[in-house]
């Protein structure tokens, strides 16, 4: 007598199902595990501290380090001008002259007024 065939490639099937079959308890750790995953990549992606978020802050640090180049030269040059101002009377003289049009004892100021140009 022959076994039969098909009884045994049932059985395996059988066998393969049960096997594939998870207890209850370990298919809940798995939904946790994925819901875990899924709250992880969503974090990753959307909200604060995700990388789109990460990007736009870097951009704004690299605008604020520009920014901070330029106030830091502006105010490295008052630093300058302020200490001229201290030490010397040149700067001081300069600034009479040129914003307040003062000029030295014994020294003559001209004004020439050029006339306009047009049909007058």
């Amino acid at each position: 007598m022959m076994p039969d065939t098909r009884t045994s490639k049932a059985g395996k099937e059988f066998g393969k199902r049960e096997a594939m079959q998870l207890s209850p308890a370990r298919q809940i750790v798995i939904a946790l595990l994925a819901l875990v995953f899924v709250g992880l990549q969503a974090r990753l992606w959307f909200g604060e501290g995700s990388l789109r978020h990460v990007a736009t802050l870097e951009k704004e640090v690299a605008t604020l380090k520009q920014s901070n180049a330029k106030l830091n030269e502006r105010n490295r040059l008052m630093a300058a001008d302020v200490k001229d101002l201290k030490q010397g009377t040149e700067a001081v003289e300069e600034i009479a002259r040129k914003d307040l049009g003062m000029i030295r004892d014994g020294e003559s100021f001209f004004l020439i007024l050029e006339q306009p140009r047009g049909g007058e």
